[in-house]
């Protein structure tokens, strides 16, 4: 059973001290019979933070960077799950500077599985982005590449019970650096009368915090190796998001940012072929098959048996037919009619 993943184990999460990190401790904290989670990130002072925030003797604060393999290395020494989350996730700032995108997101998850063969972890799951399926952005090329890497790893992995797999989410609501906070912050301090939208009919999948914490535990304990979660999530009208937070500010078409996409793909047409649907989530399996192991991917462990989708298939954010409406969005964001 999934509740009972974590008991008397040791997880690692890279980026711990991120808003996923945040979430994802409170929650084992608060649900999970757990030995120890290390909190594994580069910032002194998030870490200083996160410890006075929760204040709890089962956490240990691990200073380093995945890019520095030995750092890891000692890290996951009796690591029974690893959650990797760092990443430099930020699309214009990626265009800029390249080589530091490549050197986290690309030789820094080959970093984490190495050391994570090298202790022989059992569950690795890495967190990706939609932006990954189809990149068109050097953040998303990385990830895409991060990907590819997490899924091969499981065919150098020997005859250990080590396994990869791929969790593949949308937008997260209120993240640092989304576009929610970022409206909020102008309509806040009155810096602008209108909200810049970079495009009249962008869309994105859309997901909380808490249901993209759940999908992770959830995929955790599914997992057989070599797989790509994709959860089923509704898509927004980025104009609706800014309308359904003010009535007051105009809405300005300022044009697309470098990178940035108009739609999000995270199931392409050209993957329909190894995708299988579930009731709440698709599972993309490997197009390459393991030296090592023979997985049946369509029956879940919770005895469910998926179905192949149409060669025609792709879940795009533009064709998804479920829509939330400006007032479903206010719900799902709690947000006040009066701001």
């Amino acid at each position: 059973m999934n509740n009972q993943i974590f008991n008397n184990k040791t997880i690692l999460v890279t980026g711990g001290t991120g808003s996923f990190g945040n979430r994802f401790t409170e929650t084992l904290l608060k649900k999970y019979k757990f030995k120890k989670l290390i909190i594994f990130s580069r910032d002194e002072l998030k870490q200083y933070e996160m410890s006075e925030k929760f204040k709890n003797k089962k956490l240990r604060f691990f200073l380093g960077d995945v890019r520095d393999f030995e750092r890891l290395n000692m890290a996951m020494k009796n690591v029974d799950i690893v959650v990797h989350a760092a990443a430099l996730k930020q699309v214009p700032s990626a265009e800029y500077n390249p080589t530091e995108c490549i050197k986290t997101n690309i030789n820094g998850a080959e970093n984490v599985i190495r050391a994570s063969i090298s202790n022989k972890v059992k569950k690795i799951i890495a967190l990706s982005t939609d932006k990954s399926a189809n990149p068109i952005n050097l953040y998303g090329a990385t990830k895409l590449v991060s990907d590819k890497l997490f899924i091969a790893a499981n065919n150098i992995t020997g005859g250990s019970n080590t396994i990869f797999s791929v969790v593949r989410y949308g937008n997260v609501v209120g993240s640092r650096g989304s576009v929610l906070p970022f409206f909020k912050k102008i309509i806040r301090n009155k810096s602008q009368n209108f909200l810049p939208i970079t495009h009249k009919n962008m869309t994105r999948f859309w997901i909380t915090l808490d249901q993209g914490i759940n999908f992770v535990i959830n995929s955790l304990f599914q997992m057989k190796g070599g797989e790509i979660f994709v959860p089923k999530l509704p898509s927004v009208k980025i104009i609706d998001l800014a309308k359904s937070l003010s009535t007051n500010h105009k809405l300005k078409i300022i044009g697309v940012r470098p990178g940035e996409k108009i739609h999000e793909i995270m199931c392409p047409l050209e993957s329909s072929k190894n995708t299988i649907e579930f009731q709440t989530y698709y599972c993309i399996e490997p197009s390459i098959k393991f030296t090592n192991k023979k997985v049946n991917y369509l029956i879940n462990k919770n005895k469910e048996k998926g179905k192949r989708v149409k060669e025609t298939f792709e879940y795009s954010s533009e064709t998804n037919p479920n829509f939330l409406k400006i007032k479903e969005i206010k719900k799902l964001n709690n947000i006040n009619d009066t701001v």
